[in-house]
């Protein structure tokens, strides 16, 4: 569905587009951390803090990543311990940040395109799970999927994020402008209200 060009970008610039999406992501994690009274999604906010202060180059700081990877897997929830939908955009979300922190460490990683997909996966789960309540005993089609209001939005905040981040310069107000754009519409990909 979404194959974009990142092997163009910077370092810099897959790392301020996988952080602007996740923050697109994040929201997931929260609700399902409350609503099954499990992980701390601040340790999740404070990583992705972390990440906007490094985008700051005048005021680049060091991370640990050995701690992070730590602090990360002891928040990602076990699937097969929960029966909700919510564990598995959860999961992305996790798996989401990982893929960030290892681009910061190899800017040869595939990372922004991994997070792109997980975002995208997100979605299509929801949007599928959605239309075959829907539509109960028809079979749900990629088609459909790629239709539901949901996707359309995911490919288009997609495609302006990477625009607006190929266009712009690696600075600080370019990461905030980003992190702006993604969160304009007050939704998370899932269309849970931040």
């Amino acid at each position: 569905m979404i194959h974009l060009p990142f092997k163009q970008f910077s370092q810099w610039q897959q790392v301020a587009f996988s952080a602007a999406l996740i923050e697109r992501m994040l929201p997931n994690y929260v609700m399902f951390s409350e609503v099954e009274n499990t992980g701390d999604s601040k340790v999740l906010r404070n990583q992705l803090d972390l990440v906007w202060q490094w985008l700051d180059k005048k005021n680049r700081v060091k991370i640990n990543y050995d701690a992070q990877f730590i602090k990360l897997e002891e928040q990602t929830p076990d699937p097969e311990l929960f029966d909700s939908f919510g564990v598995f955009p959860a999961v992305d979300v996790c798996m989401a940040i990982l893929s960030l922190l290892q681009i910061m460490q190899d800017k040869d990683s595939d990372g922004a395109a991994s997070v792109s997909r997980l975002s995208q996966n997100s979605v299509s789960y929801f949007c599928e799970l959605e239309l075959s309540q829907v539509e109960e005993g028809e079979a749900v089609t990629d088609s459909s999927i790629a239709e539901h209001p949901l996707m359309q939005w995911e490919v288009a905040t997609q495609n302006e994020l990477f625009d607006y981040i190929k266009n712009s310069p690696e600075e600080k107000k370019t990461g905030q402008l980003a992190k702006a754009l993604v969160l304009e519409e007050g939704m998370s990909n899932l269309g849970i209200e931040i």
